[in-house]
């Protein structure tokens, strides 16, 4: 499976915040299907027993038409997001993008109702320092 470019530098920053990578890729599966996303994180509640745990997608958006590469994305989280409720319902889902991307596409108000309208949670990273700028459920 072919990594996203900007795999290392999300895994880094996740790392960076606190969060033990746990699967890389993370593999969803129900009945007899499989898919994968990228990551599966997990960090642990300072005052309780359990952890948080996400599922990441990643995307650099970097092919010919930012639209299409955006209408791919939604299809592969929503996809991932149908089966994940049903084998691992505790486990949140996110997709990972630069602040370029971000500031670039997310904040038009045509993909920001699409995110909204879809329950499309975000994590936005800084590429160059390997942090992750903003959390967006």
């Amino acid at each position: 499976m072919a990594r996203d470019i900007i795999h290392n530098s999300v895994k880094n920053a996740l790392v960076k915040d606190g969060w033990e990578i746990t699967d890389d890729p993370y593999h969803i599966e129900y009945k007899d299907l499989r898919l994968s996303a990228d990551l599966g994180a997990e960090r642990p509640f300072a005052a309780q027993k359990d952890n948080e745990k996400i599922a990441i997608e990643i995307k650099s958006f970097i092919g010919h038409s930012a639209i299409q590469d955006f209408k791919l994305a939604l299809g592969q989280y929503m996809l991932y997001l149908t089966y994940l409720e049903l084998v691992d319902p505790e486990r949140k889902l996110y997709l990972a993008v630069s602040e370029k991307v971000f500031d670039e596409l997310f904040t038009r108000e045509s993909i920001q109702f699409a995110r909204k309208r879809n329950q499309m949670s975000l994590i936005v990273v800084n590429l160059a320092n390997e942090e992750i700028k903003q959390w967006i459920a």
